[in-house]
């Protein structure tokens, strides 16, 4: 079937089968794809990418397209099992037998114009395509591959048609010193992929790596290089070869130096139109040359002068003028055959009117004339032509007859177009015009010669089917570009069906093929029925199969339904929709409800049952108390029973609220139960405990004052009882104790003496008076200390306010 598809073609059974096998489906390589890759292995493993090998690609995939590669000398296909010539200038192929035959009779229609040097000059002979001229010797006569290292090479089917498969090898033009890395390929080679360290075109940059093929690169700074007039430089960026002429404009003198003008500065040597006018050395005249330079030179009047016709001399000064000499002219006249009979005379002689006999320029006629005069008979020359096909018809040919001039018209061998050069002889040169083959949608095309269209077969298109669709979908199925009809169209319909809003699920049948019932009626028994005919007719959509999920009539399942055969249904179950107390929940069977729009689907309708139970809702934690409501919505009133309870301390009956009770925290319900008075009860320590009525032990951190005493009962001081309690020597003895104590030492110490040593006389006592310190000596040294901080500080201050006046005072006579 695939076969059967594919276009008509005139190539070879082979050709066929090597284009089947060059498919690429799926994106994998087929064979062309992998000859294609080898080929160019070299070139991409060393540059890396392909981007400047599109020339060199293109010749390669028309080798393999069937009837691309033509023989413009017989217009038929070349095969890769042919011995083939290719061009060195335009790189077309030839036919080896067919490049012979052209150069010989090129050569010899060349030599054969002239019989004087006929078999004694070498005459070139051109490419039939681009007239690339080649000498007799170059005439090929051996089979080379393209590189041309292999005679004769082999047909590979692995390999390019006429290749060795071996590496080109080939001096890349221009020339740089590199050869080509394809394998042995048609058409010219790449540009070099090697790297080359080159400067820039101005020469200023350092080298940087560049491909070879593209090693022309711009640095982008200014050239800077003096301009042939010396006075301004370039001003262009980077660039290759001589600077351009200074654009600048400058006044400059001419050549002579009377005249200036502005010009421009790439031209500074220029002249007026002022005669020199300066006098000669002879002194009786002036320079009569237009703006030159240098000295002017002699007077052309000075020295030895001849007379007109320059047979006598004399010696005359530069003022007066040479005389005739009286005798004939003699002078040759224009024609070159006679002489000027006149007297020696001034100026041009006159031309020659002596009567000869003269003969026409085809040597046919002669007649009797003036000299000067030439002449033309009315002959009209019968020669033909260089052409072999028109006479000259030119009046009084010599016999060169001109070439012609007429244009040749000939069919050429594309049986499409006449020749368009002038008339020429010998055969004409090939069809120059290039036919494009496209594929059906015209937007893949092969270039073959003018005459192989016909027998060319269309390329493959990568490129999608266009051709619009014959059923309802606004495209057709992703298919490769083909000739005749489109396959039929396998889509999914994806029309809405009737009575729903799903779509068809089914192939497209638009365009059914179905057995017509028509049948044109037997004439008679003799007649053989016909063959059934088909036609094609739009079948209507199938029912709607796709299962819809469909509610029961209380919503409490969902069952697939097919669409065109949904309805409602009772599942049996309870109906559950809670009732208005919305406690309890319906108890009758699946039923349909009355939509209402202010009540959710959740909560019962008018169909539904309704509730006559007591409340049942559970009480808040701690409340004993019932619901005195019957079945309600939403939570329970608050509960307003009072409750008796005791106090902290259990003195006191306090009421309190249910709900408040049930409903505060524990610190709320201490609060709750504390009467507010002071806690009767007594602390460790002795004393009352001070908080109001509270839960809990009393916290034993009395805080009541009480008296502490130094161990000499002296010195008194108030503390907390949780301090006095805690900690020991709260207060101590000061120096004023521990000098009394030494006082009542002492004193004991008399006593007990005294009562030692008995009565005695008495002595006056000395008492020592302890003088205590005055405030001044006491506190000194804390007044003495700030008093010479503040008195440095001072000091400190005037000395750089002295230093910063000298300073600014030097600083200004330095700026003065």
């Amino acid at each position: 079937q695939r076969l059967a598809e594919k276009p008509c073609s005139s190539s070879s059974e082979e050709e066929e089968e090597e284009e089947d096998d060059d498919d690429v489906e799926d994106g994998r390589l087929g064979k062309r794809g992998t000859i294609l890759q080898s080929t160019l292995t070299a070139y991409t493993n060393h540059m890396g990418d392909v981007s400047e090998l599109e020339r060199t690609r293109r010749c390669l995939n028309e080798v393999f397209q069937s009837g691309a590669i033509t023989c413009l000398i017989c217009i038929a296909s070349v095969k890769r099992t042919q011995a083939v010539w290719s061009c060195v200038g335009c790189y077309c192929i030839f036919h080896i037998p067919c490049i012979q035959k052209w150069a010989k009779d090129s050569i010899f229609l060349v030599s054969s114009v002239t019989d004087e040097d006929f078999g004694k000059k070498e005459h070139p002979w051109p490419c039939p395509k681009c007239r690339y001229e080649y000498s007799p010797q170059q005439t090929p006569c051996r089979y080379y591959c393209y590189c041309g290292k292999e005679v004769d090479p082999a047909p590979d089917p692995w390999l390019l048609p006429h290749s060795c498969g071996q590496v080109c090898d080939r001096e890349f033009k221009p020339p740089c010193g590199h050869r080509c890395l394809l394998l042995c390929h048609p058409g010219p080679c790449p540009p070099c992929p090697k790297m080359v360290s080159v400067s820039c075109l101005c020469g200023k940059a350092a080298p940087v790596p560049r491909r070879c093929s593209n090693k022309g690169w711009n640095c982008g700074k200014t050239c800077s290089r003096t301009l042939p007039c010396r006075i301004h430089t370039c001003t262009h960026t980077c660039h290759a070869g001589v600077c351009e002429p200074c654009p600048r404009v400058s006044v400059q003198k001419c050549v002579c130096g009377r005249s200036s003008a502005q010009r421009q500065c790439a031209s500074p040597l220029w002249h007026c139109d002022q005669a020199c006018g300066r006098p000669l050395p002879c002194g009786n005249h002036t320079c009569e040359r237009v703006c030159h330079a240098g000295a002017c030179g002699e007077c052309p009047r000075a020295g030895n002068r001849t007379c007109p016709c320059g047979k006598s001399k004399c010696a005359l000064p530069c003022t007066a003028d040479v005389p005739t000499c009286g005798d004939t002219c003699d002078k040759k006249l224009d024609c070159g055959l006679h002489s000027c009979s006149m007297r020696c005379h001034k100026g041009p002689c006159e031309t020659c009117r002596q009567a000869v006999t003269k003969q026409c320029r085809c040597e046919r006629h002669t007649k009797r004339m003036p000299c000067h005069k030439e002449y033309l008979c009315d002959s009209k020359c019968n020669k033909t032509r260089s052409c072999n096909r028109h006479p000259c018809k030119r009046k009084c040919c010599p016999g060169n007859c001109p070439p012609c001039d007429l244009s040749c018209g000939r069919m050429l061998g594309c049986r499409n177009h006449k020749c368009p050069s002038v008339c020429h002889p010998g055969s004409c040169y090939p069809c120059p015009e290039v036919v494009q083959v496209k594929c059906a949608c015209g937007s893949t095309s092969l270039s073959v010669p003018c005459g192989r269209e016909k027998s060319t077969k269309p390329p493959r298109c990568k490129e999608l089917c266009r051709n619009p669709p014959s059923c309802h979908h606004p495209s057709r199925e992703r298919h490769r570009c083909h000739f005749g009809t489109c396959p039929v169209c396998k889509q999914v319909c994806q029309l809405p069906l009737p009575g729903c809003t799903h779509l068809c699920p089914a192939p497209c049948h638009d365009q059914v093929l179905l057995k017509s019932n028509q049948r044109a009626p037997l004439a008679g028994p003799w007649e053989q029925p016909a063959a059934p005919a088909f036609e094609c007719k739009a079948l209507p959509c199938p029912p709607c199969q796709v299962p819809i999920p469909t509610a029961c009539l209380g919503e409490h399942e969902v069952s697939p339904v097919q669409c065109h055969a949904r309805g409602p249904f009772s599942c049996g179950r309870p109906c559950g929709r809670t009732l208005t107390c919305s406690n309890h929940s319906c108890s009758l069977e699946c039923h349909s409800v009355t939509p209402d729009p202010k009540i959710p689907k959740t909560e019962a309708g008018k169909e539904c049952e309704h509730c006559e139970e007591s409340c049942s809702k559970p009480r808040p934690s701690g409340c004993p108390h019932p619901c005195t409501l019957p079945c309600h919505r939403g939570n329970c009133p608050p509960c307003t029973q009072m409750i008796r309870q005791r106090c902290h301390c259990k003195i006191t009956n306090l009421y309190i609220e249910c709900l408040k009770l049930t409903a505060a925290d524990e610190e709320a319900r201490k609060l709750l139960t504390s009467c507010k008075n002071q806690c009767p009860k007594q602390l460790r320590c002795g004393h009352r405990c001070k908080e109001l009525c509270h839960a809990g032990d009393c916290v034993e951190n009395c805080s009541q004052r009480v008296k502490v005493k130094c161990p000499c009962k002296r010195i008194k001081k108030e503390f907390s009882c949780s301090r006095a309690q805690q900690e020991e020597n709260l207060v101590l003895c000061d120096d004023i104790c521990k000098k009394l104590q030494r006082k009542y030492a002492e004193a004991e110490l008399e006593a007990f003496e005294k009562r030692q040593k008995g009565k005695r006389k008495k002595n006056r006592r000395n008492t020592e008076v302890e003088a205590e310190e005055g405030a001044w000596l006491k506190y000194r040294k804390y007044l003495l200390v700030p008093v010479c901080g503040i008195l440095l500080a001072v000091g400190a201050f005037y000395l750089l306010q002295s230093s910063g006046s000298e300073f600014r005072t030097i600083s200004r006579r330095n700026f003065l």
